[in-house]
């Protein structure tokens, strides 16, 4: 190169940058690897996206045993991965697992502090009368939420059910567009309710995926009442009921969830087990009967936890890599999850995993904490099984009028190479 000419090029790269340059969108910044940089208009109000997993079926998984229900699904919780279904996505009467929304949304009412454990409350007739399973609650006899909890959770109480949905929402009509809002929420998509009870009604319905993702998010948001799934028994107004989950009994490693029976439901269990730090949460709907519910439940249970393992890749707010950035006020980022990532594989395949970074280049400040900037590929023996975006742990603001300059030119001479 001639004498002089990066001096030139730098005092020109000076002018061009002279206007400070706009922020870079999300948009721009999750676009394809390595694919040319554009200057895109700035988002008023820029948010860190979130940074969900992309899950992919693992090659070479067991095969599920055989299950004596309709439909059924099993995921491990540390991972998100659905380990095995069998329609899973068909539509069908949730019966009384209906009240695992109906806890949901109480369980969210007592974190607004709109409600309290220990608020009296009345109980109409129309709770009163309701049929079905029962807590045996009467209008003008004092009732605690607390109460009412334990006769949803543990006795399947639909008087129970009624009476919280009509303190939350004010009727159960509106507690169960609040049910179906938290279900839109959780990505539901196959789900609508009509009642809090689980009494059968053609717009009543669910999967076995979707109750798979309530059971999933009530044990992660709500974990100071979740312990209620495990009680074994509930006494009130001098009658004590058993929880009808038989899984309580037989497994000690289970701690609930909810069973469900209707006619047109057939038998049905959400069944819960954490051995270690490995949870597993099963959905078995239409089974033949109530011990072939928790038979069924069981297998599912035990495959899981003796077929797979799941292996922790990556922890949350430690650096996995360190990227270099232009026009940066610092020279590179750190970059990450927000979020602990996981891997559920069959069983001694973790030594197979094949890991790989991919980074978005070049990457142009200005920067924002949990910005895309990247994505680790995981494959095993070959194939691909997961990926996760990776995210940069800090931001980088635009560097000076000089440091922009310095780097404009850089980048000119980078992309020129080999030219």
């Amino acid at each position: 190169m001639r004498p002089l000419t990066f001096f030139r090029a730098l005092v020109a790269a000076i002018f061009a940058v002279s206007v400070p340059a706009t922020a870079q969108s999300l948009l721009v910044a999750a676009a394809k690897s390595h694919a040319p940089s554009r200057r895109a208009a700035p988002a008023a109000q820029p948010v860190a996206p979130s940074n969900p997993p992309v899950v992919l079926q693992e090659p070479g998984a067991p095969a599920a045993p055989a299950i004596a229900a309709a439909a059924w699904v099993l995921v491990d919780t540390l991972s998100g991965q659905t380990l095995g279904a069998a329609n899973a996505d068909e539509r069908r009467d949730p019966a009384s697992l209906t009240k695992l929304m109906t806890a949901y949304v109480v369980f969210a009412a007592l974190r607004a502090k709109t409600i309290s454990l220990t608020q009296p409350v009345n109980v109409s007739e129309r709770a009163w009368r309701s049929g079905g399973s029962r807590m045996f609650i009467e209008p003008r006899k004092p009732v605690t939420v607390d109460e009412l909890l334990h006769g949803v959770i543990v006795q399947s109480g639909n008087d129970a059910s009624i009476a919280l949905a009509e303190l939350v929402g004010g009727t159960e009509e509106a507690f169960v567009d609040r049910m179906n809002q938290e279900a839109v929420h959780l990505s539901m998509t196959g789900t609508h309710f009509t009642n809090a009870t689980g009494l059968p009604d053609p717009q009543h319905y669910s999967t076995a995926a979707d109750l798979a993702k309530l059971t999933v998010a009530l044990i992660h948001d709500f974990p100071e009442y979740y312990p209620l799934y495990a009680d074994k028994e509930y006494r009130y107004n001098n009658i004590t009921q058993a929880n009808r989950n038989r899984l309580l009994w037989t497994d000690p490693y289970v701690d609930g969830v909810k069973t469900g029976h209707t006619d047109a439901a057939g038998f049905c269990l959400v069944a819960s087990a954490k051995r270690g730090d490995r949870r597993l949460v099963s959905v078995v709907l239409g089974g033949a009967s109530d011990s072939s519910r928790a038979v069924e439940s069981q297998k599912l249970l035990n495959w899981g936890f003796q077929a797979f393992d799941t292996v922790s890749l990556y922890q949350s707010g430690k650096p996995v890599t360190t990227l270099r950035v232009y026009k940066g006020a610092k020279p590179e980022v750190t970059a990450g999850f927000r979020a602990d990532r996981y891997l559920t594989l069959p069983k001694d395949k973790a030594d197979k995993l094949e890991l790989t970074l991919e980074s978005k280049e070049p990457l142009i400040a200005p920067v924002l904490n949990g910005q895309p900037v990247g994505i680790v590929k995981v494959a095993l023996e070959g194939h691909p099984v997961a990926e996760f975006p990776l995210i940069a742990l800090e931001e980088d603001p635009l560097a000076n009028l000089f440091g922009r300059a310095v780097d404009t030119v850089r980048l000119w001479f980078t992309s020129h190479e080999g030219k």
